[in-house]
C-alpha cells in the first residue's frame, strides 16, 4: 500500500521516475485522509512544485544523519555503533555539506583517511553505513542517487582463528583461582566456554532466560534476529545454582558494585591473560574455542551451528577449523588405501 500507520502517524510511501518518497503526514487522522494527502503531493511532484524537487540539490549531511539515526534507534540493534559511524562522516565531510558533493572520488579519499587506524574490516562497516544513510535519504525523498554504488569494499585480511588449548585453559583458571580481583570472571569464562555464547550475549544474560527443569538457556535478543536454545552442561549447571543462590539482580553475572550488568568484560580478562602467558587472544576466541572442540569431538556441523547461532553453516565452518592434530588423523587414514 502506498499509505499506511504506525505508531499513531500516517505514511505515504511511493515512486516516481525510479525515486522513492517516503515521510510522515502532518494531520491525518485516517486513512481516507492520508490517502487525499498522497495525491496532493504526488500532484505536486509531477509539477515539480513540492518542496522536495526544489530542495534535493540543497539537502546536506546533516539531514540524512538525522534521518539514517531515526531510521537505526528504531529498526537497528547497533544504533550506538551508527551514531559513532555519523559522527566521524560529520567530522570528515562537514554537517553542512551537500550530499552532492559527496563524491565516490571524495569517498575514497575517506576510506584512505579511515585506514591509518582501523582494520579493512572496520573500514567497510563505515562505508556500509554511509551507503545505507545514502539509502535511507533515497527512501526519505530527500536525495536522487547512492555514489556508494560504485565503490568498493577493501580486501578484508583472513582472521587467524584462535582457540584456547587444554595447558592454557589450566593457566588461564589457575590465575582467576588465585587473584581475587579476577574471580568473578571464573561462571563467566565457564559460561563461553561451554555455550560459545557471544559476549554481549553472555553480559545480557538474565535469570528469566534460564530453564532450570528443561536445562536450557533461551536466547531471546541475538545478532541474527532469531532467538536459540542451548543446553546447559554439568559444568555450566553448578556454576549457575551458586550464583542463583547469591543472585543481587536480574542479571545472571552481576557487577556487585553496580548491582547491574557488567558494561565491560575486555580489560580485566586482558590482565588475567597476561598473568596466565596467554598471548594473542580475546574473549571472543572463548566462542572459537567451543566451536572448535565441539567439531574436533566429531559433533554435526548443523547442530554446532544451531547452538552458535549462525544463519549460514558456511559461518560455523570459518569459525570452528579442526585443529591440527585432527587434520593429520584425517591424512594418516589414507595409509590405509
Amino acid at each position: 500500500m502506498s499509505v499506511y500507520k504506525k505508531n499513531e502517524k500516517w505514511y505515504y510511501n511511493f515512486m516516481i521516475d525510479g525515486v522513492r518518497y517516503h515521510k510522515a503526514i502532518k494531520g491525518c487522522n485516517n486513512h481516507k485522509d492520508a490517502l487525499k494527502a498522497e495525491s496532493v503531493v504526488k500532484a505536486e511532484l509531477m509539477r515539480g512544485h513540492y518542496e522536495f524537487v526544489d530542495n534535493m540539490e540543497n539537502t546536506i549531511l546533516q539531514q540524512a544523519v538525522t534521518l539514517y539515526l531515526e531510521y537505526s534507534k528504531a529498526n537497528k540493534r547497533s544504533y550506538k555503533l551508527d551514531e559513532n559511524y555519523c559522527k566521524v562522516f560529520i567530522e570528515y565531510f562537514g554537517k553542512n555539506t551537500r550530499l552532492k558533493d559527496i563524491t565516490p572520488q571524495k569517498i575514497e579519499k575517506f576510506k584512505i583517511y579511515l585506514k591509518p587506524d582501523r582494520k579493512n574490516a572496520t573500514v567497510n562497516r563505515y562505508i556500509e553505513a554511509l551507503s545505507k544513510m545514502f539509502n535511507v535519504a533515497i527512501s526519505n525523498g530527500i536525495f536522487k542517487s547512492n555514489p556508494l554504488k560504485q565503490i568498493k569494499k577493501l580486501k578484508q585480511d583472513n582472521y587467524k582463528i584462535r582457540f584456547l588449548t587444554k595447558d592454557e585453559e589450566k593457566a588461564l583458571f589457575k590465575v582467576l583461582n588465585e587473584h581475587e580481583e579476577y574471580n568473578y570472571y571464573i561462571p563467566i569464562v565457564i559460561c563461553a566456554l561451554q555455550t560459545g555464547m557471544r559476549k554481549g550475549e553472555i553480559k545480557n544474560l538474565k535469570w528469566s532466560n534460564i530453564d532450570f527443569e528443561n536445562r536450557y538457556i533461551e536466547l531471546l535478543k541475538t545478532k541474527s534476529g532469531k532467538a536459540r536454545k542451548i543446553p546447559i552442561s554439568d559444568k555450566l549447571m553448578a556454576e549457575l545454582i551458586k550464583l542463583k543462590a547469591n543472585k543481587i539482580s536480574e542479571y545472571v553475572f552481576t557487577n556487585p558494585i553496580t548491582k547491574t550488568k557488567y558494561t565491560h568484560l575486555q580489560k580485566g580478562f586482558t590482565s588475567a591473560l597476561k598473568k596466565a602467558d596467554i598471548e594473542n587472544f580475546r574473549f571472543h576466541d572463548l566462542r572459537h574455542t567451543a566451536a572448535t572442540r565441539m567439531t574436533e569431538m566429531g559433533i554435526d556441523l548443523a547442530v554446532v551451528q544451531e547452538i552458535l547461532g549462525h544463519c549460514d553453516v558456511k559461518t560455523t565452518m570459518r569459525y570452528a577449523h579442526p585443529v591440527p592434530e585432527r587434520k593429520l588423523k584425517a591424512v594418516e587414514v589414507l595409509n590405509n588405501y
